[in-house]
């Protein structure tokens, strides 16, 4: 019989934890400069009503970029960039629970659903704020007359001024919703992210070892990866694509209920309704998935301590 092929995974304990989070940052920073434009036009997708604004992913593209420019796809992007920190969070918080779940059971699918689960939380718990505040400076533009706060004229033309136009947002969610208009949504978010992390790192496990299969033996396992993430990315984001959808209404419009949100979608548009920006989410999560595959499986074999180095097939 065929001996198996199996993937080696390295866990926390086997990295110089120096080198992996400087490395990290790094890695972070350059994924969400890559796929921001994507979100930016996910998120306004999301939140239009019918085909109001753009009849689709690419027509929003060329639309933005004709009439704002590359920088509107990049509108709210340094806001965003602190999201950094909940992203070395889930990083750490991925590891270390894999590490005490590998204490109660060994299957690889029950530590990744519990992992993946867990940083998601932590993460959302840093992310929502930031989002809030990064979604309302990107339905500016276009498509600000879809948002319930808007820059006024003369906040709208500074660019001279860091972080002007944040400033303004943010003074007007308190003034609207109190410190709990930064937190509006979270219950949405957690609804869609920790379904889609505990969902994303199981399918990537197995279709990684599902390729190292097909593959032929001497096929470098990080192709196999690079291949397996996208996979995996697009089977989460159709998963959880209807709460992303009624998490974005409910951060953007200043919505209460989750429940009565889903309902009025699905009321005003039906059950197409739930499908909305999914293929934005995928094409975005497309190069998200193979960069952030490439770039962490990358950076734990660089921050392998050094006597493990040799002991790890590339």
């Amino acid at each position: 019989m065929q001996q198996k092929r199996n993937i080696q995974i390295i866990e926390w304990e086997d990295l110089d934890k120096r080198k992996f989070y400087s490395f990290g940052v790094f890695m972070t920073m350059t994924i969400r400069a890559t796929v921001y434009p994507a979100t930016l036009i996910r998120t306004r997708l999301q939140v239009q009503r019918g085909k109001s604004l753009y009849s689709g992913t690419f027509d929003a593209f060329f639309k933005i970029l004709r009439s704002e420019g590359v920088r509107g796809l990049y509108r709210g992007f340094m806001v965003n960039t602190f999201t950094l920190i909940s992203g070395q969070a889930y990083i750490t918080t991925y590891e270390l629970v894999r590490k005490y779940v590998a204490q109660y059971s060994e299957d690889n699918t029950v530590k990744s659903l519990v992992a993946g689960g867990s940083a998601s939380l932590v993460a959302q718990s840093i992310t929502v704020p930031i989002d809030v505040v990064s979604q309302q400076l990107m339905m500016q533009g276009q498509g600000e007359h879809l948002s319930r706060f808007r820059l006024n004229s003369t906040e709208a033309g500074k660019s001279k001024i860091v972080f002007g136009q944040t400033r303004n947002i943010m003074a007007q969610i308190f003034a609207a919703d109190g410190l709990r208009g930064f937190y509006r949504g979270y219950v949405a978010s957690l609804l869609t992210y920790i379904p889609n992390s505990a969902v994303w790192w199981p399918f990537y496990h197995f279709y990684a070892e599902q390729l190292s299969k097909l593959a032929p033996s001497d096929c470098p396992h990080l192709v196999l990866q690079a291949m397996a993430g996208p996979l995996a990315a697009a089977t989460a984001s159709t998963v959880t694509n209807p709460m992303d959808v009624v998490r974005a209404r409910v951060q953007v419009e200043g919505r209460i209920s989750v429940i009565e949100t889903f309902r009025q979608l699905i009321r005003e548009e039906g059950c197409w309704g739930l499908t909305k920006g999914l293929s934005a989410r995928i094409i975005s999560s497309t190069p998200t998935a193979i960069v952030m595959v490439v770039g962490y499986e990358t950076l734990k074999k660089l921050s392998l301590r050094p006597e493990l180095v040799d002991s790890r097939h590339w």
